[in-house]
């Protein structure tokens, strides 16, 4: 993927991120567009990232503002996991660890690609409770060390109006779970 992204690009990619703000509302309650505007053109260096989250299918949108900081809170809020971010394990040991039928890479580095932050267990549940995503995929969840240290890595989606945290072999990868991020500018 590109580096930096042209001023034509970055005219596009604020007016499809504005577009969907607005479109949205219920992920931003009490969140002025302007500001967030503000905000990236403050820090130009993010429209790179948020360019990469949304050419892999994340639709990236505004899930939090920090009242102190006025850090803002992008994610991937595509419906399902972001479609350009599939059939990965979860990181470069599992990835490693595989003699057969390698996945085409891993979520950790994939992420780091993108310069995004996997998100964990927590604030995927709290991103859950901006709408309802993974209703028919699923996505790797930040995991910790003492988990990973076990062989496992852990995942999450939302059946039945509910968000369930599952856990799987790292190695594993299937073609409906991906990942999701977030970055913060």
């Amino acid at each position: 993927m590109k580096k930096k992204i042209s001023k034509d690009d970055e005219e596009k990619l604020i007016s499809v991120l504005k577009e969907r703000f607005e479109k949205n509302m219920r992920r931003h309650k009490g969140i002025k567009w302007e500001d967030i505007e503000k905000r990236l053109k403050k820090f130009p260096k993010k429209l790179t990232v948020l360019n990469k989250m949304e050419k892999t299918g994340g639709e990236p949108d505004v899930i939090n503002v920090d009242k102190k900081t006025g850090e803002v809170v992008f994610c991937d809020c595509s419906k399902e996991s972001p479609s350009g971010r599939r059939s990965l394990c979860y990181d470069r040991e599992a990835l490693d660890s595989r003699k057969e039928n390698k996945p085409k890479g891993n979520a950790e580095e994939r992420a780091k690609e993108i310069g995004i932050e996997i998100l964990n267990e927590l604030e995927y549940v709290i991103f859950q409770s901006t709408g309802s995503y993974d209703t028919k995929t699923s996505s790797w969840l930040k995991t910790d060390e003492e988990v990973r240290n076990l062989g496992g890595a852990i995942f999450g989606d939302c059946r039945f109006g509910r968000v369930f945290i599952y856990h799987n072999g790292a190695e594993s990868y299937y073609a409906a779970r991906g990942f999701r991020g977030k970055v913060i500018i």
